[in-house]
């Protein structure tokens, strides 16, 4: 009996204009320290939650800084789940900054107002700390379709006590994330920036520095939304057809090394939740690999993958072009 042939939507369009999916320079090394959160949102591709479990183990924190302090990364981006519930998220942080590297932090911002985490935001600015905190709209009903209910009052107290410590500022950098409702691509990057710098000004008097617009990944919860209500394949032609052969050259997999809670390597975060993890002839772990090696192993694709070709693209910090 033959196999089925699985087709790769992504790689037919990369063929149909002629791109070559090759390596760039290392920039990034992102750390998934785990799946618990103290949220549950309707987005999340990691499907993370209160009762996750899955949690990165000492052994494994030891062998990553072990890996940074060695190949000194320019980023060093922490996520989760909420990354800072980990027990190693801040020695993450400061071995990576004692190493040289700028850091970032994926904050969900209702972290800030969780018990035992009353001195977070100092933590975070007293090591010049880069929060990258979610807000998927600037009103209380979109953010709470996607995160639930009052989370948007206490993301905006999160975001009130870092504008307090001078997050915002050329010093400490705040940037806020954008994800569309529905099976939808962003709007203008820049038209969304605007505003939401006015509206979060005038309404909380909260300021901020780049907003970042994420198209929403085909994958965990956001998929199963999409297929309960039919809309899966509608979701799949837009990414389709909406393909973009500029963005090309920014995609995240070029220059990011993404790391699972387990040490095991990926192209990228939504590779990671596909299990989709990095091999060289073998399962591939971080302290297998060097910045050089990295650039020999071919990126692995599959059709997710058109949610960052998209319109004007979509990686980890925003819109590609």
């Amino acid at each position: 009996m033959v196999a089925p042939v699985i087709m790769n939507l992504f790689d037919e369009k990369l063929a149909e204009h002629s791109i070559r999916l090759d390596r760039g320079r290392l920039e990034t090394l992102q750390i998934n320290v785990g799946r618990k959160c103290n949220q549950a949102c309707r987005h999340c591709h990691v499907d993370a939650a209160p009762w996750r479990t899955e949690m990165m183990d000492a052994t494994t924190a030891d062998k990553i800084i072990e890996w940074i302090k060695e190949h000194r990364p320019k980023n060093v981006d922490i996520t989760g789940g909420a990354p800072e519930i980990s027990e190693h998220f801040r020695r993450l942080v400061t071995e990576s900054r004692s190493a040289g590297s700028h850091v970032m932090d994926r904050n969900n911002l209702t972290i800030l107002e969780e018990p035992g985490y009353e001195d977070l935001h100092h933590f975070l600015a007293d090591h010049e700390v880069e929060v990258i905190a979610s807000l998927p709209c600037y009103t209380s009903d979109n953010v709470s379709k996607q995160r639930g209910q009052g989370v948007f009052e206490k993301s905006i107290r999160g975001l009130q006590k870092l504008n307090n410590l001078g997050y915002g500022s050329e010093k400490l950098t705040l940037n806020l994330v954008y994800n569309p409702l529905g099976a939808n691509l962003p709007g203008p990057q820049a038209e969304l920036e605007q505003d939401y710098k006015e509206i979060l000004k005038k309404e909380f008097g909260i300021i901020f520095n780049q907003l970042f617009c994420i198209t929403n990944q085909p994958l965990a919860r956001f998929a199963e939304d999409l297929r309960k209500s039919d809309q899966l394949n509608a979701y799949m032609d837009l990414l389709v057809d909406s393909f973009n052969p500029e963005t090309k050259d920014s995609l995240m997999c070029r220059s990011t090394l993404s790391v699972g809670y387990m040490g095991e390597v990926y192209d990228c975060d939504f590779n990671q939740m596909l299990n989709m993890q990095m091999r060289n002839g073998k399962l591939l772990f971080l302290w297998d690999v060097n910045p050089d090696r990295w650039k020999k192993i071919q990126i692995t694709t599959g059709n997710h993958c058109l949610a960052c070709t998209a319109g004007a693209g979509s990686s980890c910090t925003g819109t590609l072009s």
